[in-house]
């Protein structure tokens, strides 16, 4: 089984944004041909290449509807065979950071010093600690042949 191609919208785009997420599909379509995918992730992919080939909208709809598909995409990788894009990890741990460990780290400083409006020194502390697991787990699923040579960009 073979991944189709996403039909050429860049023609009708005069904007700059459009044409990149279309370009940006269309890398991560080539990046996955190159894989070997098991036919229900193919036919998976498939679906939404044809969701977005068969769509008649224009203009933001449609740059919406890209994004959506593609992340639906990458989710499916994710959850079903760990394959990742690029910063996939520091990107969800950055934010985890500041959550896990930030957040309370904040709250214990601003209690032990007697002023809570120190809660927002940990944030920074538990972004760059995010960061650090997020890329130790980026460097691990390169290592292992799962990340893709492929950057998610907004």
């Amino acid at each position: 089984m073979e991944i189709k191609d996403i039909n050429d919208f860049s023609k009708s785009w005069s904007d700059e944004k459009p044409a990149k997420v279309y370009m940006q599909f269309v890398e991560l379509l080539s990046e996955l041909k190159a894989r070997d995918l098991p036919d229900h992730l193919i036919s998976f992919i498939n679906l939404s290449v044809d969701k977005i080939n068969a769509s008649t909208t224009e203009g933001i709809q449609l740059i919406k509807l890209i994004k959506q598909e593609q992340n639906l995409i990458l989710k499916q990788l994710e959850k079903k065979m760990k394959i990742v894009p690029i910063n996939y990890y520091r990107n969800l741990w950055l934010v985890l950071g500041m959550t896990v460990y930030g957040l309370p780290l904040g709250v214990s400083i601003g209690i032990s010093i007697g002023n809570i409006a120190l809660l927002g020194i940990g944030l920074p502390i538990g972004m760059v600690i995010g960061m650090a697991v997020g890329l130790s787990l980026d460097k691990k699923a390169l290592q292992e042949g799962r990340q893709l040579s492929f950057e998610v960009k907004d």
